[in-house]
């Protein structure tokens, strides 16, 4: 069994659905399960149609029209959809009559993107002789806590999800599951969805309760790269990252799965494949537990731009115990996330989102300590075997200082996976593109 995923892009319209499909088709002999997001911008026009609503009028055409017009360009009728939108107007207009939008009935309202898509998709696969049968999340045993529009996922899904598919596993059916992504039930029956990463992780949670051979995630490039190819032509294919790579390949700004859709697999060892739509004869990257040979002394360099860089320094509480907690504490009071850090017995260099509202926060900390703020700063990471970090340090700032490019900030990750620099956001290209030569060269 191969669990597959297709974001939104990959189902936008009728062209892309066909193409998903002969993918599809050319993996139906591995038992797939198919797992697909909203088609393109499906759930920006659910969102529209909401604030729409709550001033008072109902409005479904956009909505409506690319996925009539869909099916009608891949020559399927779907009585399915017909039903879901009489029940999206409903919805609307209950919205409208109360003017206002809460978290659940957000959630309930945005399920309709991908419940569409598993229809359309079920539909056209039948129409091409392919047995297909579409499944809403909770159909397969997808439960979530009650925490709309970011709920997690509930220990039962362990044993609900092998309860619903074990039968199509053992090949007492046929119809290929089309699964929607990103959404759940609670156990009230409420709709939920899963927030960040949410269709990544119902891919991998499925694939995981599974023990499926692998999780695929279908996407535009192949596979996981050592950079952006829009910042370095030169950039490659990764052939395999373990998942402690991937999820910081993630969170400093790679297009990769997003961290928490890992923990599954971290559980279950189940490996996931980044594979290229446009080239499915490309292995893609495989993403696994641990490295199968010679761990890569680098693996990829990514970046982050638009980070606000702090500096805090306070030599009234030199000796005094307590400081870093005295500063983090306040971060912890303004609800802010730090992203890389460095200290000293007096001073913190840190970053935080270049978006967020410090105003509060340097209120706070101005009783204790001279800060100052930098914005339009750059996270570079380099993504390597820390082990070799002497190495890896003296081959990147020789080749950065040949370029004459001064970093601002240094920071080797506990995870043992990563080393981090800051940077001007101007200066953000040029720091991947010398680092990119100076560790894999040029093609």
């Amino acid at each position: 069994m191969v669990v597959m995923k297709f974001g939104g892009s990959s189902v936008a319209d009728a062209d892309r659905i066909r193409h998903v499909a002969s993918i599809i088709k050319a993996y139906k002999d591995k038992a797939p399960v198919v797992v697909l997001s909203a088609m393109g911008d499906t759930t920006d026009h659910l969102l529209e149609a909401a604030d729409i609503a709550v001033n008072g009028k109902v409005d479904i055409s956009r909505v409506e029209k690319l996925h009539r017009d869909t099916a009608d360009k891949l020559g399927i009728k779907i009585e399915a959809i017909d039903s879901l939108l009489e029940e999206l107007t409903q919805l609307l207009t209950g919205i409208s009559m109360l003017k206002e939008l809460t978290k659940r009935t957000r959630d309930y309202l945005v399920s309709f993107g991908e419940r569409m898509s598993v229809r359309m998709m079920a539909a056209y696969l039948e129409n091409q002789g392919i047995p297909a049968k579409f499944y809403d999340a909770w159909d397969i045993g997808m439960v979530s806590d009650s925490n709309f529009m970011s709920a997690e996922l509930l220990d039962d899904v362990w044993t609900t999800i092998p309860e619903h598919l074990n039968d199509y596993k053992n090949g007492k059916t046929k119809e290929i599951p089309i699964v929607t992504g990103f959404i759940a039930k609670d156990k009230k029956g409420n709709i939920t969805t899963l927030g960040r990463g949410g269709s990544d992780l119902t891919a991998t949670m499925i694939g995981s309760a599974m023990k499926a051979d692998e999780i695929q995630t279908w996407k535009d490039v192949d596979g996981i790269l050592t950079a952006d190819p829009r910042v370095v032509k030169e950039a490659r294919p990764v052939p395999e990252v373990t998942y402690e790579e991937a999820a910081e390949l993630a969170y400093f700004g790679a297009q990769v799965l997003h961290p928490r859709s890992m923990m599954p697999c971290l559980k279950s060892g189940v490996p996931v494949r980044v594979k290229n739509s446009y080239n499915i004869e490309s292995p893609g990257s495989i993403i696994v537990e641990n490295h199968s040979g010679e761990v890569p002394k680098v693996t990829a360099i990514t970046s982050v731009k638009n980070v606000t860089l702090i500096d805090i320094n306070s030599t009234r509480m030199l000796g005094s115990a307590g400081f870093l907690a005295h500063v983090f504490n306040n971060f912890l009071k303004w609800g802010i996330s730090v992203d890389v850090i460095a200290t000293s017995e007096v001073s913190v260099s840190l970053t935080v989102n270049g978006k967020t509202d410090l105003t509060g926060l340097l209120g706070d900390l101005d009783h204790v300590a001279d800060v100052e703020v930098q914005k339009n700063k750059s996270i570079v990471t380099i993504i390597c075997d820390a082990d070799h970090s002497s190495s890896i340090l003296a081959s990147g700032f020789g080749a950065l200082a040949q370029k004459g490019i001064n970093v601002q900030m240094i920071s080797q990750g506990a995870s043992k996976v990563n080393i981090t620099v800051i940077c001007d956001d101007e200066e953000t290209n040029d720091v991947v593109q010398t680092l990119h030569t100076a560790f894999f060269g040029v093609n």
